[in-house]
């Protein structure tokens, strides 16, 4: 006979129930560490390939400045080839200018045809104005009509 009284097995927590405990937490952190490898995995694919389209983009870069200091010392001598150019005939530039010159009277619109007769001024004066109509002091209602004078 035991000298140790059954308790019941309500509220006690047995090693078997720890162990089983455990294991499904070693279970969880396994697959949390699994997903965690395979972000960890996508993240470095990402990131090579970033470091691909960076390197291609520096070389585009690098590129792209080579043709614009190669432009840049074409424009400039051909500029120089200009102004030297333009030195050079600036007297048969002028004379050709001055003998090709367009010289045009100054217009007069014929007004003679009756469908092309010239109109009047049109008479632009305030409504008061052109209606005659005064407005009588300390009343400034536009609905007002004023005695007839």
């Amino acid at each position: 006979m035991s000298l140790i009284p059954i308790r019941s097995r309500h509220g006690r927590h047995r090693a078997t129930d720890k162990v089983t405990a455990l294991e499904d937490d070693n279970r969880r952190l396994l697959r949390q560490l699994f997903g965690a490898i395979g972000a960890i995995a996508a993240l470095k694919a990402k990131l090579a390939d970033s470091r691909t389209k960076q390197a291609d983009a520096e070389m585009k870069v690098v590129a792209l400045d080579a043709d614009v200091y190669e432009l840049t010392a074409e424009r400039d001598h051909l500029a120089e080839t200009v102004a030297v150019l333009r030195r050079r005939f600036a007297a048969e530039l002028a004379a050709d200018a001055n003998a090709t010159a367009v010289t045009v009277p100054a217009s007069v619109r014929d007004t003679t045809a009756v469908d092309d007769q010239a109109t009047h001024p049109i008479d632009v004066r305030p409504l008061w104005d052109a209606l005659g109509i005064r407005a009588t002091p300390g009343n400034t209602s536009p609905a007002h009509i004023p005695p007839a004078a």
